[in-house]
């Protein structure tokens, strides 16, 4: 195996690609009405105290209005909602145009059909670089049991592939 020391942008993008992922939208209520925006570097982080991380770019325009808020709704994305990481992946769009939604418990949007949605409350901030680690205490949480997640790889959107299709492919 060649290693290398190539730590350029793209590169790093590439290697880090292979890591599947989940993809979030992370929404709040503001006082300019709902605002969200997508996030791909979720994760647990502790049970005990609840608390998740995400990481958003500090080059967001929207981190800093859902911040101010103070509270905010993580929601995993299913398979069937991958045109909601495109349209909340955008700058200066309606990015709730045409998307149905109900408040959380906080008041948050939790997006229609979300795999699962997450109410927090900002814990912490740390810098990370080009981006700003964020740590969110898990005030409420609920999930559906009848779909599949959204995933992102190698720069795609995927999919699972059902134990089936794995085992008849295995002869």
């Amino acid at each position: 195996m060649t290693a290398t020391s190539d730590l350029a942008p793209r590169r790093l993008r590439d290697i880090f690609g292979t890591f599947a992922s989940g993809l979030t939208v992370i929404t709040a209520s503001t006082p300019d009405g709902p605002a969200g925006f997508t996030c791909q570097s979720f994760a647990s982080l502790s049970l005990d105290p609840a608390l998740v991380t995400f990481s958003p770019a500090r080059t967001s325009t929207t981190w800093p209005a859902l911040r101010k808020a103070g509270s905010f709704t993580v929601n995993v994305l299913p398979a069937e909602l991958q045109h909601l990481a495109g349209q909340f992946a955008r700058s200066g769009a309606d990015k709730f145009a045409g998307v149905g939604h109900a408040s959380s418990p906080l008041g948050n949007p939790v997006l229609d059909d979300a795999l699962a949605w997450i109410d927090c409350e900002l814990h912490a901030e740390y810098d990370g670089g080009d981006h700003t680690i964020v740590v969110a205490a898990v005030r409420h949480l609920n999930a559906r049991l009848d779909a599949e997640p959204l995933l992102f790889f190698k720069g795609r959107y995927a999919g699972l592939t059902p134990a089936e299709r794995l085992l008849e492919a295995a002869g």
